[in-house]
C-alpha cells in the first residue's frame, strides 16, 4: 500500500468548537491521512469521536491513525495507530493487530531505526524546524532529516514548523511526505 505523502494531525484546541467542520477543510485541501490526537479525553469520548471522524474520513477516501490507543483503532476500524516514542513497541501492536499500518514519532535516528526493526509503516522525525506546539524543542534540521531518511527504509514524514514555503525542502532532503496540525489549517 502507498501512503499518501500529506498526513494532518488534530489539535482539539487548534481545530476549535467546530472540529467536524475543521477536519472537512483539512480534507477539501486533498489530505488523505489523519491522526486523530487526543490527549486529553476520556476513552468513552475519544471513542465517540473516533466514530465520527472515521465517517468523514470515510467520506473523503482518507486514512485515519488513532494516536496511541490501539483499542480505540481497533474499535473504531481505524485504518492505523500512530505511537508516541514512549508508547507500545510497534511489534506488539503488530503482533496483536496485523491489520493495523503502524506509524511511530521519532525524534532521533537511533529511533527512527528502532522504529524500522519493530516493524512500524512509517515515521514522523520532529521537529524539523522551530515550532510553536513545542518552544522549547530545538530542531533538528533538513541535513538531519536526510540522513535519517537515507538511513531508513519506510517513510519519514517531516513534522514540526512545516509551512507550504518550506514542503519542497522537506522533500529534497529525503522526506517521503509532510505532517502538520496548522499546516491544514
Amino acid at each position: 500500500m502507498r501512503l499518501p505523502n500529506l498526513y494532518a494531525i488534530t489539535d482539539p484546541i487548534k481545530y476549535g468548537e467546530n472540529f467536524e467542520q475543521t477536519l472537512r477543510k483539512v480534507l477539501q485541501r486533498g489530505v488523505k491521512m489523519v491522526q486523530l490526537r487526543e490527549k486529553d479525553k476520556s476513552g468513552r469520548d475519544y471513542y465517540n469521536l473516533a466514530l465520527r471522524v472515521k465517517e468523514i474520513t470515510k467520506e473523503y477516501s482518507a486514512l485515519l491513525f488513532i494516536n496511541d490507543r490501539v483499542d480505540i483503532a481497533l474499535a473504531v476500524s481505524a485504518d492505523g495507530v500512530h505511537l508516541p516514542a514512549n508508547g507500545l513497541p510497534p511489534s506488539v501492536v503488530k503482533r496483536i493487530a496485523p491489520h493495523l499500518i503502524v506509524g511511530y514519532s521519532a525524534h532521533s535516528l537511533e529511533e527512527a531505526i528502532y522504529a524500522q526493526k519493530e516493524g512500524a509503516d512509517f515515521i514522523t522525525l520532529s521537529p524539523i524546524f522551530k515550532t510553536s506546539s513545542h518552544p522549547e524543542a530545538e530542531p533538528l534540521g533538513l541535513s538531519y532529516l536526510k540522513e535519517v531518511s537515507s538511513k531508513v527504509s519506510i517513510p519519514v514524514y517531516a513534522l514540526g514548523g512545516i509551512t507550504w514555503e518550506k514542503i519542497k525542502l522537506c522533500y529534497k532532503n529525503g522526506a517521503y511526505g509532510v505532517a502538520g496540525i496548522t499546516l491544514f489549517l
